[in-house]
């Protein structure tokens, strides 16, 4: 099964992180077309005309999400959020940490087009490595004109200030993520108004994860329509998969979205299970997305044909449990991740992270009550749909899809007091 590498075409290229083999390799080529060619309607016009959704996680409309700024002559700013933060999830570092001039050529190349003459890189804390692999990749970039009062000598100005956060999941989150820039505490912003309109500084604003600015590099290279043809008209261009878990070979892959299926994708890029094991679910799309079972795994790996399988593409961050890997501990350790990132601005996501992080604790320890499944799905129902910001929701989606799939596991634990694959817990 082959990758269709667009963002990873020369990921594994020697020294690509320099500027001088970057530009061997055809780098900044687009970002030359774009400014010295075409106007920033034109390049809007082919990414409208790619039909990229925002690879982020939501998979809002790339093209349409820009043309909602207001053309009222207020400063418009680009904010790339590479807060990396969703369990299982891993892509935007690697293009960070191998190839940053194509991050630097996408973030250009999108300000330019969204008349930005200030871009933000937004760093999650853990990544100071990325950033001062970055901050070395700008001061190439700025060498060579393609940033700076004059970029290639079109008089346009496009400059790229990087900004390392304190570490927060909420902190992925958009409108937490322009509240932390600003230099406020990281807590989600109501909304409307969007920071299309009201963002940074109050100033209209697009906020975009480091692969969808990465994705505009290789739209403008072969033309919009032309990228349009791989996967689905709502399903288009390539998409970067984490897998990682209980396989062979976990790692990064990017595949033509719909033209894989998640059982492809695991058994034979990544390898499929360990020796003497087998795949019981697999989370397709970070952390925060419903699990899938065995008899759904031939699913295409595209936004609707897995919104239909009653899961998210999410970020892409594929996690797979085998038939050793205790769903109730799995879920433990990713609700005590939601309660420790919950910012706590809500009460549905603070306590409700909190006493659904103490049942599961309960349960794991083989002190299970027998109204313990009742009561996790009751907090549940009290968080969906309840919270400030998407935590909440986050947090209860790998729950909820484990009590429904492995309700027999659960009981076991309360049933046993102790965890049915083996593991005394008391």
């Amino acid at each position: 099964m082959p990758e269709t590498r667009l963002l990873f075409r020369d990921i594994d290229v020697p020294g690509i992180d320099r500027i001088d083999v970057y530009e061997q390799h055809g780098g900044y080529e687009t970002l030359r077309k774009a400014v010295l060619d075409m106007t920033p309607d034109a390049v809007l016009a082919e990414v409208m005309a790619s039909n990229l959704r925002g690879r982020g996680g939501a998979g809002f409309p790339t093209g349409r999400k820009w043309s909602f700024l207001p053309k009222d002559g207020r400063t418009r700013y680009l904010v790339c959020n590479a807060d990396e933060s969703e369990p299982g999830t891993c892509k935007d570092q690697e293009i960070i940490y191998k190839d940053p001039h194509l991050l630097i050529e996408g973030v250009a190349t999108s300000a330019y087009a969204i008349g930005a003459e200030d871009a933000f890189i937004y760093l999650r804390g853990e990544f100071k490595v990325g950033f001062e692999i970055l901050e070395r990749a700008i001061a190439e970039a700025h060498a060579k004109g393609y940033l700076g009062d004059n970029v290639l000598g079109s008089g346009r100005r496009i400059e790229i200030t990087l900004y390392l956060g304190a570490g927060a999941y909420i902190c992925g989150e958009e409108t937490a993520l322009l509240e932390s820039l600003e230099g406020k505490r990281g807590n989600p912003r109501l909304k409307p108004p969007f920071p299309a309109t009201a963002g940074l500084y109050g100033m209209p604003t697009v906020v975009n994860n480091v692969e969808t600015l990465c994705a505009v590099v290789p739209i403008l290279a072969m033309g919009g329509q032309e990228y349009a043809k791989l996967g689905t008209e709502k399903s288009a261009g390539t998409k970067l998969f984490s897998v990682s878990g209980t396989v062979r070979r976990p790692g990064n892959f990017e595949v033509e979205l719909s033209k894989v299926t998640l059982r492809e994708l695991v058994f034979d890029l990544a390898g499929g299970p360990l020796e003497g094991r087998e795949i019981k679910g697999i989370i397709p799309g970070g952390s925060s997305v419903p699990i899938l079972t065995p008899e759904k795994f031939d699913t295409p790996l595209d936004y609707e044909s897995l919104a239909a399988a009653g899961t998210m593409l999410g970020s892409g961050g594929v996690i797979v449990l085998d038939d050793r890997s205790c769903i109730v501990k799995s879920t433990l350790r990713l609700m005590e991740f939601y309660r420790h990132e919950s910012c706590g601005k809500c009460t549905p996501c603070r306590e409700g992270t909190m006493w659904l992080g103490q049942v599961l604790e309960r349960i794991e320890a083989g002190l299970g009550r027998p109204g313990d499944l009742a009561l996790l799905a009751d907090l549940s129902e009290n968080i969906e749909g309840r919270t400030f910001c998407p935590l909440g929701d986050a947090a209860i989606g790998v729950l909820k899809s484990g009590l429904q799939l492995y309700h027999d596991e659960y009981q076991a634990h309360i049933d046993q007091g102790c965890c049915p694959l083996g593991e005394v817990v008391r």
